[in-house]
Protein backbone atom coordinates (compact mmCIF):
# COMPACT_ATOMS: atom_id res chain seq x y z
CA UNK A 1 0.00 0.00 0.00
CA UNK A 2 3.20 2.22 0.93
CA UNK A 3 4.37 1.63 -2.02
CA UNK A 4 1.71 2.72 -4.21
CA UNK A 5 1.10 5.91 -2.69
CA UNK A 6 4.65 6.91 -3.17
CA UNK A 7 4.09 5.93 -7.02
CA UNK A 8 1.45 7.93 -7.05
CA UNK A 9 2.73 10.75 -5.50
CA UNK A 10 6.22 10.99 -8.23
CA UNK A 11 3.56 11.10 -10.96
CA UNK A 12 1.94 14.15 -9.45
CA UNK A 13 5.33 15.90 -9.20
CA UNK A 14 5.55 18.71 -11.63
CA UNK A 15 8.31 18.66 -13.89
CA UNK A 16 11.73 20.92 -12.96
CA UNK A 17 12.78 23.67 -14.83
CA UNK A 18 15.49 23.47 -17.36
CA UNK A 19 18.82 25.15 -16.53
CA UNK A 20 18.38 27.34 -19.85
CA UNK A 21 14.76 27.86 -20.57
CA UNK A 22 13.21 29.19 -23.71
CA UNK A 23 10.43 31.43 -21.50
CA UNK A 24 9.31 34.09 -23.22
CA UNK A 25 10.54 36.29 -20.08
CA UNK A 26 13.79 35.06 -19.80
CA UNK A 27 15.36 38.42 -21.17
CA UNK A 28 14.01 40.37 -18.17
CA UNK A 29 15.43 37.61 -15.72
CA UNK A 30 18.65 38.77 -14.10
CA UNK A 31 20.12 34.93 -14.43
CA UNK A 32 19.68 34.91 -18.07
CA UNK A 33 22.04 34.57 -20.15
CA UNK A 34 20.72 36.99 -23.32
CA UNK A 35 19.61 39.43 -21.14
CA UNK A 36 20.54 43.16 -21.89
CA UNK A 37 23.26 44.93 -20.59
CA UNK A 38 21.91 47.79 -17.79
CA UNK A 39 22.02 51.15 -18.63
CA UNK A 40 25.20 51.98 -15.82
CA UNK A 41 27.45 49.54 -18.13
CA UNK A 42 26.49 51.21 -21.49
CA UNK A 43 29.21 54.03 -22.49
CA UNK A 44 27.22 56.95 -23.39
CA UNK A 45 28.05 58.20 -26.73
CA UNK A 46 28.82 61.68 -25.47
CA UNK A 47 31.90 60.30 -23.08
CA UNK A 48 33.26 58.51 -26.04
CA UNK A 49 33.43 61.04 -28.22
CA UNK A 50 34.58 64.01 -25.88
CA UNK A 51 38.56 63.41 -25.90
CA UNK A 52 40.65 63.78 -22.99
CA UNK A 53 41.55 67.38 -21.59
CA UNK A 54 45.45 66.71 -21.43
CA UNK A 55 45.21 65.10 -25.19
CA UNK A 56 48.26 66.18 -27.33
CA UNK A 57 45.58 67.31 -29.62
CA UNK A 58 43.92 69.68 -27.35
CA UNK A 59 47.34 71.21 -26.63
CA UNK A 60 48.04 71.57 -30.23
CA UNK A 61 44.92 73.24 -31.07
CA UNK A 62 44.85 75.78 -28.43
CA UNK A 63 48.67 77.36 -28.86
CA UNK A 64 48.48 79.87 -32.06
CA UNK A 65 51.05 79.25 -34.63
CA UNK A 66 54.03 81.69 -33.78
CA UNK A 67 54.83 84.73 -37.01
CA UNK A 68 57.93 83.96 -39.01
CA UNK A 69 60.35 87.12 -38.09
CA UNK A 70 60.67 89.60 -40.38
CA UNK A 71 63.69 89.88 -42.12
CA UNK A 72 66.00 92.30 -41.84
CA UNK A 73 66.73 95.76 -44.62
CA UNK A 74 70.07 94.88 -46.10
CA UNK A 75 70.16 97.92 -48.03
CA UNK A 76 69.42 100.52 -44.85
CA UNK A 77 71.70 98.30 -42.81
CA UNK A 78 74.57 99.02 -45.52
CA UNK A 79 73.51 102.75 -45.99
CA UNK A 80 74.02 103.37 -41.96
CA UNK A 81 77.09 101.55 -41.97
CA UNK A 82 78.67 103.09 -44.52
CA UNK A 83 77.73 106.22 -43.52
CA UNK A 84 79.04 105.63 -40.00
CA UNK A 85 82.14 104.81 -41.81
CA UNK A 86 82.59 108.00 -43.71
CA UNK A 87 81.58 109.84 -40.49
CA UNK A 88 84.62 107.82 -38.98
CA UNK A 89 86.66 108.56 -41.26
CA UNK A 90 86.48 112.08 -41.38
CA UNK A 91 86.80 112.61 -37.88
CA UNK A 92 90.03 110.49 -37.96
CA UNK A 93 91.37 112.84 -40.94
CA UNK A 94 90.70 115.91 -39.13
CA UNK A 95 92.22 114.68 -35.43
CA UNK A 96 95.25 113.60 -37.22
CA UNK A 97 95.12 116.99 -38.93
CA UNK A 98 94.71 118.63 -35.71
CA UNK A 99 97.55 116.66 -33.95
CA UNK A 100 99.80 117.39 -36.58
CA UNK A 101 99.25 121.58 -36.38
CA UNK A 102 98.92 121.93 -32.54
CA UNK A 103 101.55 118.87 -31.87
CA UNK A 104 104.09 121.83 -31.04
CA UNK A 105 102.05 124.14 -28.99
CA UNK A 106 103.11 123.28 -25.65
CA UNK A 107 107.14 123.84 -26.70
CA UNK A 108 106.14 127.10 -28.63
CA UNK A 109 104.38 128.42 -25.71
CA UNK A 110 107.31 127.32 -23.40
CA UNK A 111 109.15 129.55 -25.92
CA UNK A 112 106.89 133.04 -25.51
CA UNK A 113 108.10 133.73 -22.13
CA UNK A 114 111.91 134.19 -24.29
CA UNK A 115 110.68 136.51 -26.67
CA UNK A 116 108.89 138.70 -23.71
CA UNK A 117 111.81 139.21 -22.46
CA UNK A 118 113.77 139.79 -25.53
CA UNK A 119 110.89 142.53 -27.19
CA UNK A 120 110.93 144.21 -23.66
CA UNK A 121 115.42 144.54 -23.89
CA UNK A 122 114.56 145.71 -27.58
CA UNK A 123 112.35 148.22 -26.28
CA UNK A 124 114.11 149.60 -23.52
CA UNK A 125 117.56 150.17 -25.95
CA UNK A 126 115.41 151.86 -28.55
CA UNK A 127 117.93 154.94 -28.80
CA UNK A 128 121.07 152.36 -29.20
CA UNK A 129 120.62 151.05 -32.35
CA UNK A 130 123.50 151.17 -33.47
CA UNK A 131 124.97 149.22 -30.12
CA UNK A 132 126.37 146.36 -31.68
CA UNK A 133 125.25 144.52 -28.66
CA UNK A 134 121.08 145.41 -29.49
CA UNK A 135 121.51 144.57 -33.21
CA UNK A 136 122.59 141.05 -32.07
CA UNK A 137 119.54 140.88 -29.23
CA UNK A 138 117.17 142.13 -32.25
CA UNK A 139 118.64 139.26 -34.61
CA UNK A 140 118.19 136.80 -32.17
CA UNK A 141 114.65 138.26 -31.73
CA UNK A 142 114.07 137.90 -35.21
CA UNK A 143 115.04 134.32 -35.48
CA UNK A 144 112.88 132.90 -32.57
CA UNK A 145 109.90 134.97 -34.34
CA UNK A 146 110.70 133.34 -37.54
CA UNK A 147 110.75 130.20 -36.20
CA UNK A 148 107.39 130.68 -34.40
CA UNK A 149 105.87 131.49 -37.51
CA UNK A 150 107.37 128.89 -39.52
CA UNK A 151 105.49 126.21 -36.93
CA UNK A 152 102.24 128.50 -37.29
CA UNK A 153 102.46 130.66 -34.46
CA UNK A 154 101.94 134.49 -35.02
CA UNK A 155 101.25 137.31 -32.58
CA UNK A 156 98.07 138.88 -32.44
CA UNK A 157 97.70 143.08 -32.27
CA UNK A 158 95.48 144.10 -29.73
CA UNK A 159 96.45 147.69 -29.35
CA UNK A 160 93.46 149.77 -30.74
CA UNK A 161 91.15 146.71 -30.95
CA UNK A 162 87.87 146.16 -29.39
CA UNK A 163 88.18 144.06 -25.96
CA UNK A 164 87.50 140.26 -27.05
CA UNK A 165 87.36 137.94 -24.06
CA UNK A 166 88.17 135.16 -26.17
CA UNK A 167 91.60 136.68 -26.83
CA UNK A 168 92.08 139.01 -24.00
CA UNK A 169 92.80 139.39 -20.57
CA UNK A 170 92.03 142.93 -19.00
CA UNK A 171 94.24 143.66 -16.26
CA UNK A 172 93.07 147.20 -15.32
CA UNK A 173 90.04 150.06 -16.87
CA UNK A 174 91.42 153.23 -17.56
CA UNK A 175 90.33 156.11 -18.72
CA UNK A 176 91.48 157.53 -21.91
CA UNK A 177 90.86 160.53 -24.31
CA UNK A 178 92.24 159.40 -27.03
CA UNK A 179 90.90 155.43 -27.70
CA UNK A 180 87.27 154.68 -27.35
CA UNK A 181 85.58 153.31 -24.94
CA UNK A 182 85.48 149.24 -24.66
CA UNK A 183 88.74 149.08 -26.78
CA UNK A 184 92.35 147.98 -25.57
CA UNK A 185 94.98 150.78 -24.79
CA UNK A 186 97.78 149.05 -23.49
CA UNK A 187 99.11 145.76 -24.46
CA UNK A 188 101.10 144.31 -21.07
CA UNK A 189 102.00 140.70 -22.58
CA UNK A 190 101.07 140.20 -26.54
CA UNK A 191 99.06 137.49 -26.95
CA UNK A 192 99.65 134.72 -29.51
CA UNK A 193 97.71 132.48 -32.13
CA UNK A 194 98.64 128.71 -33.84
CA UNK A 195 97.32 127.93 -36.57
CA UNK A 196 94.13 130.48 -35.87
CA UNK A 197 93.41 129.30 -32.55
CA UNK A 198 94.52 131.33 -29.58
CA UNK A 199 97.77 130.21 -27.82
CA UNK A 200 98.23 132.77 -25.25
CA UNK A 201 95.55 135.33 -24.58
CA UNK A 202 96.94 139.11 -24.46
CA UNK A 203 97.25 140.99 -20.86
CA UNK A 204 95.43 144.12 -21.48
CA UNK A 205 94.62 147.46 -20.38
CA UNK A 206 91.04 148.45 -21.71
CA UNK A 207 89.97 152.05 -22.14
CA UNK A 208 86.99 153.16 -20.10
CA UNK A 209 86.19 156.02 -22.18
CA UNK A 210 87.34 160.10 -21.60
CA UNK A 211 85.90 159.78 -18.15
CA UNK A 212 84.64 163.55 -16.24
CA UNK A 213 86.30 166.36 -17.68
Amino acid sequence: MKEEQKASQETTKKPEAPDHPEAPDCPNRPDCPEAPETPEAQESPEASESPAPDAPEALEASEAPAEPPASPDWKDMYARMRADFENFRKRTERDRDDLAKFAASSVLKDMLPTVDDLARALDGAKDKKDDPLVAGVQLVYDGLVKALADHGATPLDSVGEPFDANYHEALATLPSPDVPEGNVMTEVKRGWLLNGKLLRAAQVVVSSGKGDS
